[in-house]
């Protein structure tokens, strides 16, 4: 299958419909300018700011948390046009999930509002029951607003699948789990701190799999750590800017990216609204900013490559367009290609 088959498919868009968003947007993808076109939407539930895509045997399963107090995920049957509900939206028994990821036949997620990580059990036919456990966080960091108690932000599995990770913006740290999927339930086995007043939002593992880099959101900057799946240990290893030449400006750095050959990492930075472009090197163990661009809206919330990795997207939440750019496969430098205009845009997944 070349590029163009495995990126002639959909994409589907968050948005937060208390600030006018639409719900979840359906597009098609055009696989010759990765151009998107509306095909639909479905607004059932509030604020589905985050979206993971699950492929069963019988298609693909869309997922969503909804990002309220208490907060709730919904799954979507996507074989049609527009997203079509399975069954009603299951409560968390948490508030403001964040984030979640299909595994081992679960649905995990994480609240940033209660602090926890949720697991929810998935029926064959892809719909969420009701959590089989809720993994509470603790501790808190030195910020007098942000960090006053945990916050996970994000859960995910390492590439081996044999760990569970969860970022904790209010605690500094990053959590590893085994994780029982028999039982259905999340136990803590390692705890990585970050220096104080980091705030870690998101991490991207580098595609061989031996590191992670952790985005500073608080104190905008990359954390480059060792993964080691046979431990389950995570060890900081590099820590730097996002900025060339050693340039500092405020941000509120959101979501990073790695290139399929490991070879860039890009993260996304609100308030300068900029995409940074960092170079990995043939170890992954050091990463040097490089470059800066328009990310071609405000405020961007996400980014995603599309399957081929040959494009990369950015969901501009307050501007409230998706913009996205063709990739230079010798610098990683994003070039402007398009945008769709998508209120309150807040992800997008491709499936």
């Amino acid at each position: 299958m070349d590029a163009k088959d495995r990126d002639r498919g959909r994409a589907f868009i968050g948005s937060f419909t208390s600030a006018g968003g639409r719900g979840i947007v359906a597009a098609r993808v055009d696989p010759d300018t990765g151009a998107l076109t509306v095909t639909g939407a479905v607004n059932d539930v509030a604020d589905p700011s985050y979206l993971t895509v699950r492929h069963l045997h019988t298609g693909p399963v869309l997922y969503a948390v909804s990002e309220t107090a208490p907060g709730a995920v919904a799954a979507y049957d996507v074989a049609g046009p527009v997203p079509r509900p399975l069954g009603a939206p299951v409560t968390v028994r948490a508030d403001e999930p964040t984030h979640l990821t299909a595994t081992h036949g679960h649905l995990l997620t994480a609240n940033y509002g209660s602090g926890s990580v949720t697991v929810l059990p998935l029926a064959d036919d892809g719909t969420p029951r009701a959590p089989s456990g809720v993994m509470r966080h603790e501790g808190r960091g030195p910020h007098p607003d942000r960090q006053l108690a945990p916050h996970a932000h994000q859960v995910l599995p390492d590439p081996s699948g044999r760990w569970v990770l969860s970022v904790d913006l209010g605690t500094d740290s990053v959590r590893v789990c085994s994780f029982n999927a028999q039982a259905g339930e999340l136990t803590l086995h390692s705890t990585t701190a970050l220096p104080p007043g980091t705030g870690p939002r998101h991490l991207v593992f580098h595609p061989a799999g031996h590191h992670a880099y952790v985005l500073g959101e608080l104190r905008p900057g990359l954390t480059v750590c060792r993964w080691d799946a046979a431990t389950g240990v995570l060890e900081p290893a590099q820590e730097t800017g996002l900025f060339p030449d050693g340039a500092d400006a405020p941000a509120s750095p959101s979501a990073p990216a790695v290139s399929r050959d490991g070879r860039h990492l890009w993260a996304a930075l609100r308030g300068p609204d900029a995409i940074a472009v960092l170079a990995l090197d043939e170890t992954g163990e050091h990463a040097k900013p490089v470059a800066s661009v328009p990310c071609g809206g405000h405020w961007p919330r996400d980014l995603a490559l599309n399957p081929s990795g040959t494009r990369l997207y950015a969901a501009n939440e307050r501007s409230g367009d998706i913009t996205w750019f063709d990739l230079d496969p010798a610098t990683g430098i994003p070039d402007r290609a398009g945008s769709l205009g998508i209120p309150a845009a807040s992800s997008v997944v491709f499936g």
